[in-house]
């Protein structure tokens, strides 16, 4: 990984009990379209941070919103149960708010690939997500095989929760596919969950309009759990899609 700006330290605050609340900005992550960062927390934690003043406009989303995007996809896939996504928190540092994540160590040797192959089950998790939160963008370099354990984590998280659907993802191989079992379980947890609070929340970090959509797509698949088909009336792959 390529580090293209000078070290410095900036203080960050952050909501999250398991990230600590100053980060040193180590530079900036290539290939990115907005500003990313590589950063360390104050107990040694790598984490990049994604200050909201770095957005590129888009037409479809207010850019201000991505963090918030981000970090709900964290919540609802800890409420699913999955943990597929990892620790994202609202943080405001000297660059503004934004957020921050934990830094996954990548598996470099692993082909991502792979992972479309059959495809690999331990996919589910993250196409019951992306059904549910609406993901816009599911890439195959947005799934990362972690280096020393082959848990495979999601990350760029931020074009999600549109109330007009919008589903474009690589994980089309499980479409007309019944739900597994585990997987109608755990949106059982998520209704508990949008009862208990998470429709609030959504609706106070985004908008009540995608909090309704959020529940009306729960709904659907708990009603008929089985996996979408790939519209054919728009485009059903992100681009580019690795």
């Amino acid at each position: 990984m390529s580090i293209t700006n000078a070290q410095r330290s900036i203080p960050i605050s952050t909501d999250a009990p398991g990230l600590g609340d100053v980060v040193e900005v180590i530079g900036t992550l290539p290939h990115a379209s907005n500003a990313t960062m590589l950063a360390r927390d104050e107990v040694g934690n790598l984490v990049v941070y994604k200050p909201s003043f770095g957005a590129q406009p888009l037409h479809d989303f207010d850019s201000g919103t991505l963090a918030a995007r981000e970090v709900l996809t964290f919540e609802v896939s800890e409420a699913l149960g999955f943990g597929v996504i990892p620790e994202t928190r609202l943080v405001d540092g000297v660059y503004g708010p934004g957020s921050v994540q934990r830094m996954i160590n990548e598996d470099r040797e692993t082909d991502p690939r792979s992972l479309l192959d059959g495809p690999d089950e331990r996919l589910w998790p993250f196409a019951v997500l992306d059904v549910v939160t609406n993901n816009t963008d599911r890439k195959l370099g947005h799934l990362l095989i972690e280096d020393g354990s082959g848990r495979v984590w999601g990350i760029d998280n931020g074009l999600t929760f549109h109330h007009i659907p919008k589903l474009r993802t690589v994980l089309w191989g499980f479409a007309d596919q019944e739900l597994p079992a585990a997987m109608v379980g755990a949106l059982g947890f998520l209704q508990q969950a949008l009862s208990g609070g998470l429709y609030e929340r959504i609706t106070t970090l985004l908008s009540a309009a995608e909090a309704d959509a959020v529940q009306h797509r729960l709904t659907g698949l708990l009603h008929n759990p089985v996996h979408p088909s790939p519209p054919t009336h728009r485009q059903p792959l992100p681009w580019p899609w690795w």
